[in-house]
């Protein structure tokens, strides 16, 4: 499956024009995977009762949770299988891989039978095909992170790379749209009988589109320039060549500790507490979040053209010294902002601080690895850490909720940008970094930076 050295010209080798285009179909299938992904968590309001009959909410909702944080329990498979797969037979081949997946596990939530039809059958085929979704965003994000830094140019990356969050931003807005419309058109008893089945549906018809898509996407230059040399064939991809990397992998985990705790309170999160804790109408809270999340969207390539400028380092660190110590006033703040424009004051305050990480890891975590290892390299301990911290904040928030100490998660997401913090202050700043020893040579204008071995 390695690509012949007849292949149609490289998004990098083809010009703007191509590059724009690759830039743009890897985009719009990560939009589609991140659709299917957040769709789950803004309609689990409706579809609790559905698959757990009795108690009280907050049970039902963290039994929904539960299933939500399970999905990430298969990142690291998804991450491992997938990225091997990237890394050895190219980045094309695996984006469409688990959009694939996707697409049948969106169809799978749609068609579940409910617990009065079928007992816990229904919450099973939920939980299978929160797992196969979970696979596959283990392997979509490093693929998509990986494809979109390599088509990118060596001066632009940073631009390039945020069209990752700008992408799973707008999936997210996609979803909260259907959401809002299904709001005004069906009443509450509707969307809890059937109307919540409605947007899986619609991600699994996006899918195969999205499917159509990357059929036709061109390999990157990086990659088919690693393939054709030949080098180190036999441990391309693996988890031996991996741990020859090892500093940098640890290097991954630590600064996505703190990014995906705080991207997941401030989007999937944020809805349900501003319902759960503010006393928010649902109409409204969803309304403050896409609001939101739609200036989110904006700011990404913003931030991610700042450090083509700056570096990368300054933003991360603003980011982590922000979430570190705003994270409980704002917070707090929020629990008490009953009406709209309060809310989403607030909520934008908190986005504009996450905006520092989510703009630039993917650049930062494929800036970190040589082309042989670049997928798996980001995949596996991105996904691991999103397995025990990004996975679980929404569970551990309603954990702590449950229990009567809601304040104490606020420490715990500060906690954790800590954490970040520590090893930002401590990583190289990766801007410039030649991806392959031949952009050394071809980048004009510039003291060329070593590539990545």
């Amino acid at each position: 499956m390695s690509p012949s050295r007849t292949a149609p010209p490289s998004p990098q080798s083809g010009g703007r024009a191509a590059r724009r285009l690759a830039l743009i179909g890897g985009s719009l299938g990560n939009l589609v995977e991140w659709y299917d992904w957040f769709v789950y968590a803004s309609f689990a309001i409706y579809f609790a009762d559905s698959f757990f009959p009795g108690g009280n909410p907050t049970t039902k909702l963290m039994n929904t949770a539960g299933i939500f944080a399970v999905g990430f329990l298969m990142r690291p498979v998804g991450g491992w299988v997938l990225g091997r797969a990237a890394d050895r037979h190219g980045r094309k081949s695996a984006l469409t891989l688990t959009v694939t997946m996707m697409s049948a596990a969106a169809l799978l939530i749609a068609v579940a039978p409910t617990y009065q039809r079928a007992g816990y059958l229904g919450a099973g085929v939920l939980l299978l095909a929160r797992l196969l979704q979970g696979m596959s965003i283990g392997g979509e994000y490093a693929a998509s992170a990986t494809f979109l830094t390599e088509a990118s140019a060596r001066n632009q990356r940073g631009l390039g790379s945020s069209l990752q969050y700008v992408s799973m931003t707008c999936g997210q807005l996609l979803g909260l749209g259907i959401l809002i419309g299904l709001q005004h058109t069906l009443t509450t008893a509707e969307l809890k009988s059937w109307g919540w089945r409605i947007p899986f549906v619609v991600g699994a018809l996006f899918a195969l589109v999205v499917f159509w898509l990357r059929r036709r996407l061109q390999e990157t230059e990086a990659f088919t320039a690693e393939a054709g040399a030949g080098r180190g064939a036999d441990t391309r991809g693996t988890v031996r060549a991996l741990w020859a990397h090892r500093r940098q992998a640890v290097m991954v985990m630590a600064l996505t500790l703190g990014g995906t705790v705080a991207y997941y309170t401030y989007t999937t999160y944020l809805t349900k507490y501003l319902i759960g804790s503010a006393g928010m109408a649902k109409n409204t809270a969803t309304l403050v979040s896409f609001t939101a999340l739609a200036v989110f969207a904006a700011l990404q390539p913003l931030a991610g053209l700042l450090s083509d400028r700056i570096g990368r380092r300054p933003l991360l660190i603003t980011f982590a010294v922000g979430c570190t110590l705003g994270t409980y006033p704002i917070m707090t703040a929020l629990g008490s902002a009953s009406s709209y424009w309060p809310a989403l004051g607030l909520s934008l305050l908190a986005l504009v601080v996450v905006t520092g990480y989510t703009s630039i890891n993917a650049a930062v975590k494929a800036e970190l690895f040589p082309t042989r290892i670049r997928a798996l390299g980001v995949a596996l301990p991105y996904a691991v850490a999103n397995a025990l911290f990004g996975g679980t904040a929404e569970y551990v928030a309603l954990w702590f909720k449950n229990a009567g100490h809601e304040k104490a998660f606020f420490w715990y997401v500060s906690a954790c940008a800590l954490v970040s913090l520590i090893a930002y202050v401590l990583m190289p700043d990766t801007r410039g970094v030649a991806l392959t020893p031949g952009e050394e040579r071809t980048t004009p204008g510039r003291t060329a930076a070593p590539a990545v071995r």
